[in-house]
């Protein structure tokens, strides 16, 4: 078995006890297999895996659709429109099919990536040897990041808030690829493992040449280096570990991690004509952290188009304009919204996944996962903490998507901070996780409560409590 390495679709039973036995899963041999012996005796080799475990996070069961704007956009009441099959979770019933679907969908993609990642760094140490420049430290600060942002991320949609309560059983943290059972850990031991993998990520990543200076050329290695923000880098270990330490109620910490990124001034803010013209819907500058999906044109055809309405998300004219408080200058309203036509004219459809109009492919197929606007609101929130004036970086990001800005504190803070990350990370999967880690009673544009009813907390998978035995996670 130590021999054996998926890069697309390694057994999510890893973490089952007695689910399978480990002759029944050798029986399904997937294409995509090949022997460690082979994948690692080169760089290459290391390079294919790691590349292996990005393009398995552009999925629809993860970063492709449902927590960005699928199941995580519905859960924040991000859209007004929405297909049909999302009824139950706009709800919060995840005791039904479609729910129960999905959630065990996230849990299984998010498991099978980070088995890719143990399998590489179950054996990148002892092929030290085999690296050139600085790719072995790069490589390995890489795979250490991409477990621990998988892992965050599960903890985001299985564990509780730590303003609930940090000592309640959540999910396993998984660093080994084996069939042993990974233990179920409460959210904070799971916190506090995601902040060793991305502490030891930062010490070797300091070799990233987004964080030295370099300047890397096709020449150099073929150019591996280049575009270091579809990859796990420095910075975005940093912005990663600001979102972390937020979570942990650590704010002196996450504002310290995330004035760095901005102190860097290697992430500006997108050009607003190219916003306006379609060249950079995304505000590729702004991203610490992407993904390129090839595919992205597809998917802004299939999910954010009058011609397919029914299978759309979509906003109407009236909630857009107040979500923007009326302000049509701001460039995320004119820039990310396209109308529809006859019937449909008051629909408003996110043209963020819009095929690019430029030819640069610096513009094109990029699906934002962190990016420097959260920085900023994450030094607001902090500074608001602090002193009760969180204005400074607050209008930092207004000015730079020519929005009004704030000239006294407004009376109700989070709201308005709330109100911010609907209209910067529509359809980013962020707005649901703030009203979570706030432990917020209510949601905007739903009656539930969302503490009452369990709303914050996906239930594990009935898979993984009958074959593991887990505790309540709820």
């Amino acid at each position: 078995m130590k021999h054996l390495y998926i890069i697309k679709g390694i057994c999510a039973a890893l973490l089952l006890a007695g689910a399978t036995s480990c002759n029944d899963w050798l029986d399904v041999q997937p294409a995509s297999q090949v022997e460690d012996t082979e994948l690692f005796n080169s760089e290459s080799g290391f390079k294919e895996a790691l590349s292996g475990v990005y393009s398995s996070m552009v999925s629809d069961n993860t970063y492709t659709k449902e927590l960005l704007f699928g199941m995580v956009g519905i859960l924040g009441q991000e859209w007004d429109n929405y297909p049909s099959t999302y009824q139950d979770i706009v709800d919060y019933n995840y005791s039904t099919t479609t729910p129960t679907a999905m959630i065990a969908a996230i849990w299984s993609t998010s498991y099978n990536g980070i088995a890719n990642v143990n399998n590489i760094l179950q054996h990148i140490d002892d092929k030290r040897n085999l690296f050139s420049y600085d790719n072995y430290q790069i490589i390995k600060g890489e795979a250490l990041a991409l477990r621990a942002f998988l892992h965050f991320d599960l903890l985001r949609c299985f564990g509780v808030s730590y303003a609930q309560n940090p000592q309640m059983p959540s999910i396993p943290y998984c660093t080994e690829l084996t069939y042993r059972v990974s233990p179920q850990l409460t959210v904070s031991e799971v916190a506090e493992h995601i902040e060793d993998d991305l502490l030891e990520a930062e010490e070797l990543l300091k070799a990233d040449p987004i964080y030295t200076g370099e300047t890397i050329t096709e020449l150099i290695d073929n150019g591996y280096l280049m575009n270091r923000q579809v990859h796990l880098n420095y910075y975005a270990v940093k912005g990663l570990q600001a979102r972390l330490y937020m979570w942990m109620q650590r704010y002196g910490d996450a504002r310290r991690c995330a004035q760095e990124v901005i102190d860097s001034e290697v992430f500006p803010w997108a050009n607003a004509q190219s916003m306006q013209n379609g060249e950079d819907y995304t505000c590729a500058s702004e991203h610490l952290f992407g993904l390129n999906n090839v595919n992205l044109s597809t998917l802004a055809d299939n999910y954010f188009n009058e011609e397919y309405n029914s299978a759309s998300f979509s906003l109407v004219l009236s909630s857009l304009l107040s979500s923007y408080d009326n302000d049509t200058d701001d460039y995320r309203y004119l820039s990310w919204f396209q109308a529809g036509t006859g019937e449909l004219v008051d629909n408003r459809y996110l043209t963020k996944y819009y095929e690019s109009s430029s030819t640069d492919s610096y513009y094109q197929n990029k699906m934002p996962l962190i990016k420097i606007s959260e920085m900023y609101l994450i030094v607001s929130e902090c500074d608001y903490r602090d002193t009760g004036n969180g204005l400074d970086a607050l209008n930092e990001l207004r000015l730079a998507r020519n929005a009004n800005t704030y000239e006294t504190q407004p009376t109700d803070y989070y709201t308005e901070l709330i109100r911010e990350y609907r209209r910067e990370f529509i359809g980013e999967g962020q707005l649901f996780f703030l009203y979570k880690r706030l432990n917020r009673t209510s949601i905007i544009g739903s009656d539930a409560d969302a503490i009452g009813e369990k709303v914050y907390t996906f239930p594990l998978p009935l898979s993984e409590t009958e074959a593991s035995q887990r505790e309540n996670n709820r």
